[in-house]
């Protein structure tokens, strides 16, 4: 099978790649990014000379190269990883957001439909559910609420998708993951980037009272939903996929700096951003259902191993955090 991953540079594209790669010898990639702040060729390092594997550096937006890419390659399924995905970046500037998750989106449906592409996988979040108040979980029929422009335009591009199903019979198949975490991600995330300021012995800047609930899920554990959605969901349907590990974020972030060894008063409660969800809740009983797929990783060892790798890969933190990211971060955080 030959799959067409969009955004396969970025942290949960690179891990599906080489989860993929090393575990399926029945598969092909062809990987499309852009290769924006977050995307870094780095991270596919352990596959970037299979050759079941080729790299395409690009834009979703550009319709003239999906076609060509399409019509060269003819994947089986394609899996839309690629977005702006960072709900501090889009308060700073939502026009990202939207062009690329809204714009790329259709882009990309428009050219699987020309091409009748047997499978579109669209890649979503469990911030479209918006903020919700206990007990309430979300399922995939609870209704979208979203409150950043991040969050709104991965709402109206699950719409979308979701449309090219109803009108064109485009085989869709839409999942919605809660917070992701592990190796390789960019750090401005709160797990990073606690992480990677804690290694640093820096100051780790914790929104408002940090009592914001997430629900944490392994990236590996996300990128095997994925698969199993890939192969086994129905066509049409939503899939939730969480990581049954609800936490406030100021409990993560102790957890983090008992890890590493460094002190709790290196934690620095700051003014809390705009529209700031409390909590997120997801319900994953449908996938499991359907596919028999159930997290394996449990928050404590996914975490563990997470820190680790940070401590291994000093290089490797090193060059993602200049340049961008140095004006990202004091742009973010020096007026709070």
């Amino acid at each position: 099978m030959k799959l067409l991953i969009t955004g396969g540079a970025g942290f949960i594209g690179s891990a599906f790649v080489r989860l993929t790669l090393t575990t399926d010898a029945a598969v092909r990639i062809v990987n499309l990014d852009k290769l924006t702040y977050a995307g870094n060729l780095a991270n596919l390092e352990p596959v970037a000379e299979s050759e079941r594997y080729r790299f395409v550096h690009g834009d979703i937006c550009d319709a003239a190269l999906v076609d060509g890419l399409l019509a060269d390659e003819r994947p089986e399924a394609i899996i839309h990883f690629a977005a702006e995905s960072h709900v501090d970046r889009s308060i700073l500037s939502a026009s990202p957001a939207f062009e690329t998750n809204l714009r790329g989106t259709f882009t990309l449906l428009e050219a699987a439909r020309q091409h009748a592409v047997g499978r579109f996988l669209h890649v979503s979040t469990d911030e479209v559910y918006g903020s919700l108040e206990p007990p309430a979980e979300a399922d995939e029929n609870f209704p979208l609420n979203p409150s950043s422009p991040y969050s709104a335009s991965k709402a109206g591009s699950d719409l979308l998708a979701r449309s090219y199903f109803v009108t064109y019979r485009l085989p869709v198949v839409i999942t919605r993951a809660s917070n992701n975490y592990g190796p390789y991600q960019f750090p401005e995330k709160l797990i990073p980037l606690m992480i990677s300021n804690a290694l640093e012995g820096r100051q780790l800047p914790v929104y408002g009272d940090g009592q914001q609930i997430r629900d944490w899920l392994y990236v590996e554990d996300h990128c095997r939903g994925i698969r199993s959605a890939l192969d086994r969901g129905r066509d049409g349907e939503i899939y939730n996929i969480g990581g049954n590990c609800s936490l406030p974020n100021l409990q993560v972030v102790r957890k983090i700096l008992a890890a590493t060894g460094r002190p709790e008063s290196l934690i620095r409660q700051v003014q809390d951003r705009p529209g700031h969800d409390r909590r997120y809740a997801l319900r994953s009983d449908k996938l499991t259902s359907e596919t028999g797929w159930t997290p394996e990783v449990e928050f404590e060892a996914g975490l563990a191993r997470t820190i680790q790798w940070y401590r291994d890969n000093a290089d490797w933190v090193r060059n993602v955090k200049s340049g961008d990211y140095q004006t990202y971060y004091a742009r973010n955080y020096a007026h709070r």
